[in-house]
């Protein structure tokens, strides 16, 4: 499955947010925790399940991927493709259980709105501090 979106920020601001695991329940609606488990290995709490993320390959700048256990989604990247004042971005996953695909569309809306919110925050000049992801259009 893959989603797209035009976020009207630089991609160095984009890659900074999406390459922070750490800070993905900041602005996330779709992960409410995030534990460290070692270098590139994250635990997410989700609303779709509780995973496990491993980087496999992060292009700066570019993209990112990781596989995924636990949950439903096995595989997730970004891509970064600049385009005039804008970034196309892609959002893809892998999964196997087809039963799930209408959730797992859903929750890759909000994933890749909430990228965009929060990307737009920030290079408009948005303290990450007083983002709020519940509320932020």
């Amino acid at each position: 499955m893959e989603r797209k979106v035009d976020i009207k920020a630089s991609v160095e601001t984009i890659y900074k947010i999406i390459d922070d695991d750490m800070d993905y329940a900041r602005w996330n609606l779709v992960i409410k925790n995030v534990e460290k488990l070692g270098e590139g290995n994250y635990f997410f709490k989700t609303t779709v399940g509780d995973v496990t993320s491993q980087r496999v390959e992060t292009l700066p700048n570019k993209g990112l991927t990781a596989k995924q256990e636990g949950g439903p989604i096995t595989a997730l990247g970004y891509l970064l493709n600049p385009k005039g004042d804008v970034v196309e971005t892609t959002i893809w996953t892998e999964f196997e259980a087809a039963e799930q695909e209408m959730v797992l569309e859903i929750a890759a809306d909000m994933f890749i709105d909430c990228l965009r919110k929060y990307a737009e925050f920030l290079e408009a000049g948005g303290n990450p501090d007083d983002f709020n992801k519940r509320k932020a259009k």
